[in-house]
């Protein structure tokens, strides 16, 4: 299976084809969260740009696995191999098992990818259901000679590594000997560690540790890096096609997984295409909790934000980040909320439109179409060109609004439909629906509010019953009970009831 479909691969640094290693099955592993707190706008970004990876990949033809973890363990404060666990010091600090903690906030986060049209991944591994598949990786490490156990803690041994004719830098472009002439600082109070480029595989639990389990070396609990390898070497295979995150995982947590991968098994990259989705932005500066400059998802959808003016629903915030090539960065402003809910309003106003799309009656069809035709399926290539140059969303959207301005002018214009031919016609509204709803993700959002609709509604059936205009007292009823709610006059005046 064949289609012109290139990625960006961070490996390489170039756009290549995108072959898969098995077609036409493709294995698709995304980073997922770390649930100790509630997602910002920033984490959501890598899941909707990888929902739509998948869902062209689907339209394509492919058969997806798409796998996207939950790390519940092992994550310490500062991505850094000392410190506490995150999830353990906000379980400490209120109180609760850990464990808690990681459920209230990964079903936060399902919920607000669900609300954002993400589909759910067809795998969601915990690091915790996978202790067992990663004492067997360290294992196979400390086997083939690079890592070393520490006073219960197990390192990988990146210097020799990198002198064994690997290259631990080449995802990321750092030089070895710079990161060490840079680090040396922080080799204080990391004993432990023969380099202070070695990074943890096993981690000796102390008193403080909340979260551990038995393991040839003690207690303790896996390093944050090991999960992702093993969880993807389980259910992708030796090497899956693409895996990828945002950005900042680029360094150090993908290339300790590549490293890792290598180490345990034939010099093999974990990945053939490496994918890294930009950030967001406030001001320039990168969206982070540790910066305090961050909007939750929560807030975002509340407009509970000192930088917000209201609130904004779930697809304005998956077209406003749909609007921007996922491999730059997205500055989030009030002002840009607003200009992508009007954009998103204009693609659910097309597909509301094409509906309406009729050739008037006794208006008949040119007999020759063949150049709106071929004009009319060029409007609709552009719209796929877009998605075969990397993803390129941005572009994507840019073409079909060009393709939705022709049918605004065959809309307003109905006579004009006689130009085109119908085939034509009715491929060009089938591929805006596609693009719009199955690759895109973006479904159209009730906007009304039933009770106000409601008290509405039976305000205009007081009126005619004021009237005395039975005939539309009795079609108002008619309608009400139709959706299953009665009206009751009562002395007190109108009320309803659901009908029982």
């Amino acid at each position: 299976m064949q289609h012109p479909l290139s990625l960006h691969n961070t490996l390489t640094r170039r756009k290549e084809p995108f072959v898969p290693l098995h077609s036409p099955f493709v294995g698709v592993y995304l980073c997922g969260p770390t649930v100790y707190s509630e997602a910002h706008v920033g984490n959501a970004r890598g899941p909707v740009v990888f929902d739509v990876l998948t869902r062209y990949l689907r339209n394509l033809g492919y058969t997806v696995r798409y796998v996207r973890n939950i790390t519940d363990v092992g994550h310490l404060e500062g991505d850094a191999d000392e410190g506490e666990d995150k999830i353990s010091k906000r379980a400490r600090a209120q109180q609760v098992e850990p464990m808690q903690v990681a459920q209230e906030y990964a079903n936060r986060y399902r919920r607000h990818m669900d609300a954002l049209g993400c589909l759910p991944p067809d795998i969601e591994p915990l690091a915790t259901g996978h202790i067992i598949e990663q004492i067997q990786l360290i294992e196979e490490i400390l086997a083939n000679g690079f890592a070393y156990e520490a006073n219960g803690s197990v390192y990988f041994d990146v210097p020799k590594y990198n002198n064994s004719g690997n290259n631990y830098g080449k995802l990321s472009g750092r030089v070895p000997e710079e990161l060490l002439s840079g680090s040396r600082e922080n080799l204080a109070g990391q004993d432990e560690k023969r380099s202070p480029l070695d990074f943890a595989l096993w981690k000796r639990a102390d008193e403080r540790h909340l979260m551990r389990w038995p393991s040839p070396w003690g207690e303790g609990f896996p390093g944050w890096h090991l999960e992702c390898s093993a969880m993807s070497r389980k259910y992708l295979g030796q090497v899956s096609d693409i895996h990828g995150g945002g950005l900042d995982l680029m360094f150090p947590h993908h290339e300790c997984e590549i490293a890792q991968s290598q180490a345990s098994h034939s010099h093999t990259d974990e990945a053939r295409v490496w994918l890294h989705n930009n950030m967001i932005t406030v001001n320039g500066q990168k969206m982070s909790k540790s910066f305090g400059n961050f909007i939750t998802i929560s807030e975002l959808f509340a407009g509970k934000h000192a930088l917000l003016s209201g609130p904004y629903s779930p697809m304005v915030v998956r077209f406003f980040l749909l609007q921007a090539h996922y491999r730059s960065t997205v500055d989030i402003s009030d002002e840009g909320l607003q200009a992508a809910r009007k954009g998103y309003r204009k693609l659910m106003n097309g597909l509301r439109q094409i509906e309406r799309l009729t050739l008037p009656e006794g208006t008949e069809r040119a007999t020759d179409t063949e150049k709106a035709d071929t004009e009319l399926r060029k409007l609709v290539a552009d719209c796929y060109v877009g998605l075969n140059d990397d993803l390129n969303t941005a572009r994507c959207i840019a073409s079909l609004f060009n393709l939705l301005r022709k049918f605004n002018g065959f809309y307003n214009q109905p006579a004009t439909l006689g130009q085109v031919g119908e085939a034509a016609l009715g491929e060009a509204t089938q591929a805006f629906r596609t693009l719009v709803q199955d690759i895109l993700g973006l479904r159209d959002e009730p906007r009304a509010n039933a009770e106000e609709l409601l008290g509405l509604t039976l305000q205009f059936y007081q009126e005619a019953k004021a009237a005395k205009d039975y005939a539309k007292v009795d079609v108002i009823r008619a309608a009400l009970k139709e959706q299953g709610i009665l009206v009751k006059d009562t002395k007190a005046g109108v009320d309803w009831a659901y009908e029982e």
